[in-house]
């Protein structure tokens, strides 16, 4: 069980309630602070001034006033008129990361929501009773206002939900479930639920979480493709990397040599060449400024995910409730795309390898393509050809989403984010990375059986002889696609990252 309390998510613990369904409670202390500021919005409810989302309309209609007879009614319009998602329904893990951070938003108690309204989003995630979100709507402020109207409209017994394996009508599940929805909302709730960056916190935490263990892979995949290539490591000690004085860089260069030790396959400087090119001899410097930029980019996530984002914020050691604008969702829609050009990057380098290894005026005595009998045979010549499609779409999507803005509610929301673009951006090159870095591990371990049988790395052997009795060497040409489908399989498997990086941190 998980404790929330506001102030000390991580991006471990929300994969923990994420992807394996750790269920979650709400810590007294925040179950307090959470009446006192439903109370104060009780209050305020009641009397005449004039407060945005509590007895106005929203965004440009917020000179309108409401009826206090009607702002129950006004939270439930809220839900209902802003669910307009389009596209795919995202996954699963994605709207449960999304419930978990928007409960621990809420109970910092600076949102005036009732606790039986975050209870019974609670009871939902603990029993995996989970919203259909769909992708596409937000543009990022004033917050993810589509998606979390979605992941919100199942409280009130609106909407659709996933339940044992089945999207059904949110009334249907709850009957099958039985338990019971919401019966209405109170002042400021409906506001309180969407108003915030927790959309795309959920999309962009969960690629940054792959994204860091992918990285190591990228090591794995990296040092296969020295011992292919018969790679200098000498370009790799830590001296040098002491000298540019950059973390990652002097991280990956050490995980490498951890990688390749006691490999017979790799040399020295002079021994076969003087220096190898540079997406061999520089990968520590490319694979570790992505890793500095997934460290920078985790650090502002942790951050957002223990945030107020809500509109208005109340304040009740002042007695006010101030409209601002800390649902906008700059700092992650600049983070992911950052986060999206770093995992290009890794495809990018690791193409260049593959390139090398299949290519004989570069791969130091390799064959053409990597084929027994070339010629007849084309060997892993497409393989590489894939490997440059997916690189290049990563280019193009690679294009900022954050430098866009289109005003929107009669220009009153006239500058935006696109954080969630800038998310999902990022969890499309993520996929198209993973696949090429599972190319380029592929790729190796058929340059490997090229050379004269010597002695792997001690972790590298382990992943070689670990492909090796899924994926035989290739003699003869063969339907490729689908070794290249269960290569990728095996880099995504948790056996097999726990086999190579047992007892290290991700």
């Amino acid at each position: 069980m998980i404790i929330l309390n506001g102030n000390q998510l991580t991006l471990d613990l929300l994969m923990k309630i994420a992807r394996d369904h750790e269920k979650i409670e709400i810590d007294l202390e925040s179950q307090k602070l959470v009446e006192k500021a439903s109370l104060f919005v009780k209050d305020i409810a009641m009397h005449d001034e004039p407060v945005y989302g509590i007895n106005t309309g929203f965004g440009h209609l917020a000179n309108v006033r409401i009826d206090k007879k009607q702002l129950s009614l006004l939270q439930s319009n809220l839900l209902m008129s802003h669910a307009c998602g389009v596209g795919d329904p995202l996954p699963i893990e994605t709207v449960r990361a999304m419930m978990a951070l928007r409960i621990n938003a809420l109970i910092k108690g600076y949102s005036g929501i009732r606790l039986e309204t975050i209870l019974k989003m609670v009871e939902y995630l603990n029993l995996n009773i989970i919203p259909v979100v769909y992708e596409k709507g937000s543009l990022g402020a004033s917050g993810d206002l589509a998606l979390l109207s979605h992941m919100s409209l199942p409280l009130i017994g609106l909407g659709e939900v996933f339940y044992l394996g089945e999207k059904l009508e949110t009334k249907e599940a709850l009957k099958r479930a039985g338990i019971q929805s919401l019966p209405h909302l109170y002042a400021k709730e409906g506001l309180s639920l969407i108003n915030g960056t927790q959309a795309m916190s959920a999309i962009g935490g969960i690629v940054l979480y792959d994204a860091l263990r992918l990285l190591k892979i990228a090591n794995l995949s990296l040092s296969l493709s020295m011992e292919a290539l018969e790679g200098i490591t000498d370009a790799y000690h830590p001296m040098i990397h002491q000298l540019r004085n950059q973390d990652g860089q002097m991280i990956v260069a050490k995980e490498v040599l951890n990688l390749l030790k006691d490999s017979k396959h790799v040399t020295k400087q002079n021994e076969k060449r003087v220096q190898d090119a540079y997406s061999i001899r520089c990968a520590p410097q490319v694979h570790g400024a992505s890793l500095d930029a997934f460290l920078h980019i985790l650090n502002i996530l942790e951050k957002e995910m223990n945030a107020v984002t809500d509109n208005p914020i109340i304040l009740m050691d002042e007695n006010k409730a101030i409209s601002a604008g800390n649902f906008h969702g700059q700092p992650l829609a600049l983070s992911f795309d950052y986060m999206g050009i770093a995992l290009a990057e890794l495809a990018n380098i690791s193409e260049r390898r593959i390139e090398r290894m299949v290519n004989p005026h570069l791969s130091n005595g390799l064959p053409p393509f990597l084929a027994k009998y070339s010629g007849l045979n084309s060997g892993f010549m497409i393989v590489q050809y894939t490997a440059a499609s997916l690189v290049s779409e990563n280019k193009v999507l690679a294009h900022p989403a954050s430098v866009d803005s289109i005003p929107s509610s009669a220009n009153q929301e006239d500058h935006v984010s696109m954080g969630s673009i800038s998310a999902r951006k990022a969890k499309t090159i993520f996929d198209h990375t993973r696949k090429v870095v599972a190319m380029e591990l592929l790729t190796a371990c058929q340059a490997i059986d090229f050379r004269e049988k010597k002695e792997l790395g001690e972790k590298t052997r382990k992943a070689y002889e670990y492909i090796r009795k899924n994926i035989p060497f290739i003699e003869h040409d063969e339907v490729m696609f689908p070794y290249l489908h269960k290569i990728e399989e095996i880099i995504s498997s948790e056996a097999f990252y726990q086999m190579i990086f047992e007892g290290e941190d991700k």
